[in-house]
This record gives structure tokens, C-alpha cells and sequence, in this order.
């Protein structure tokens, strides 16, 4: 459109575009046809897709998103070429499911693998590095899952799908606590092992006898404090 052609007051561009406001009529029926198109092609492609997507789905999703705004809109593009690249999207998202059900090198390609995050209660600041998760998202996620104290941790792995799966302890260790000290609930009472002593920022535990003035051998830091258990 030519710089010319764009001026104050010209409402029926504004509102409509360079269409007739006829076509408003039109776009509402090319957005039933693809949306029912889209909602079969979704069905088709499994129940995954309404879930947890993997990296593959995600960008299977998106592509869905760019290829039916372009045939509801624009009035010189007709609906049979939406339903073709829908057509050729589920093909290749069901051909990428097969290959990765035969061979595990292109589902570990694809969609990556998981993350083991928390190890015997101690974080592996190195991993939260490489999947880019901060060390206060790890501690949210453990505290909405009812974890107050690392020592409950045995392990936690970031699946490829971006899920976190939570294994603890039967009985708890001593460990880093994990809600702030300023936290004055009543109905959380931590028993402070002194003789324990943890890295705050990692939970890593002193060996017996180490100088905590020095720094952790997991994270690097010199924030040390004693270990807690979280009394029932």
C-alpha cells in the first residue's frame, strides 16, 4: 500500500481493510470450515497434542497457528490450499511419531531427553545451567509439591516433555530448608541439626570436620547453614 494512500478519517480501511465489508460474511465462514478441519486434524493426531507437548508437538503447534490464519483472512488465497498444508502437517508430525517409535537416536534427536536436576538431596547447579532453570523456580516447584526440606529429595528429573517427576525419601534427611526464615508458620516446626552443616545455595552437606569458611565443592559458594528436618 502506497504511503499516499493512508490518511486520518478513512474508517472503512481501518475497519475492513481494502475489502468490501461484504467479506467480513466470507471470513466468517472460511474460520468455521478451517477451524473444523483443524479440530479433526488435532483429533487425528492423538491425544498428545492436547497434553504435555514434547518439542516436536510444540512446533507441530505453531505451524497449525500460521497455516489457518493465512486462508480465514486473506481473500486472494483459497481454503483448499489451508486444508492441503493441514493434510501435509499431520503426515509429518504421524511420520516423525513412527520414526521415533523405531528408532531411538531420532526421538532422542527430536525431542531431547531428560534432566536429572536434584541428586541425594543436593542440586545440580550444573544441570540448571544447561536447561536453563533458575535455582528459585527449582525451590517454587518443590515447595508446591509440598517439600520443605531438601533432604526429603532422592531425586528430580526435568522430563523431555518439561514436566518435573518427584522422588523422595521414605524418611527425610537432615538438609537445606527451603522456605524463607522470615516464613512464620506455625504449623511448619524445623529441628536445626547443628552438628550438620549445609551449602545454601546447593544444599550440598559439609563433610565432618571440613573448614565451611572455604567454598563448596558442588556450586562453588560460601553460604553455609545448618541442616534441618521439618517436625511433624
Amino acid at each position: 500500500m502506497k504511503k499516499e494512500e493512508i490518511h486520518w478519517g478513512d474508517w472503512h480501511r481501518v475497519l475492513f481493510g481494502n475489502t468490501p465489508a461484504e467479506f467480513l460474511v466470507e471470513v466468517l465462514i472460511r474460520t468455521v470450515i478451517i477451524y473444523l478441519f483443524l479440530l479433526v486434524t488435532l483429533r487425528l493426531m492423538g491425544k498428545r497434542m492436547g497434553g504435555q507437548l514434547t518439542i516436536s508437538e510444540l512446533a507441530v503447534m505453531l505451524t497449525l497457528g500460521a497455516i489457518v490464519s493465512v486462508p480465514m483472512q486473506i481473500p486472494d488465497k483459497g481454503i483448499l490450499q489451508g486444508v492441503l498444508v493441514l493434510f501435509c502437517a499431520f503426515v509429518f508430525q504421524r511420520g516423525i511419531t513412527y520414526l521415533s517409535i523405531k528408532k531411538h537416536s531420532i526421538e532422542l534427536l527430536t525431542n531431547g531427553k531428560e534432566s536429572l536436576l536434584v541428586k541425594n538431596g543436593v542440586i545440580i547447579t550444573d544441570q540448571l545451567i544447561k536447561t536453563k532453570i533458575s535455582r528459585e523456580q527449582m525451590l517454587a516447584i518443590l515447595r508446591n509439591n509440598g517439600i520443605y526440606n531438601l533432604g526429603e529429595v532422592q531425586r528430580v528429573y526435568l522430563e523431555a516433555c518439561g514436566i518435573f517427576s518427584i522422588f523422595k525419601y521414605k524418611k527425610a534427611k537432615p538438609g537445606l530448608r527451603l522456605t524463607p526464615l522470615s516464613d512464620e508458620v506455625t504449623s511448619m516446626v524445623f529441628d536445626e541439626q547443628k552438628e550438620i552443616r549445609v551449602c545454601k545455595q546447593c544444599g550440598q552437606t559439609a563433610e565432618p570436620g571440613k573448614d565451611v569458611r572455604k567454598a563448596c565443592n558442588n556450586c562453588g559458594a560460601q553460604d553455609w547453614g545448618n541442616a534441618v528436618l521439618l517436625l511433624s
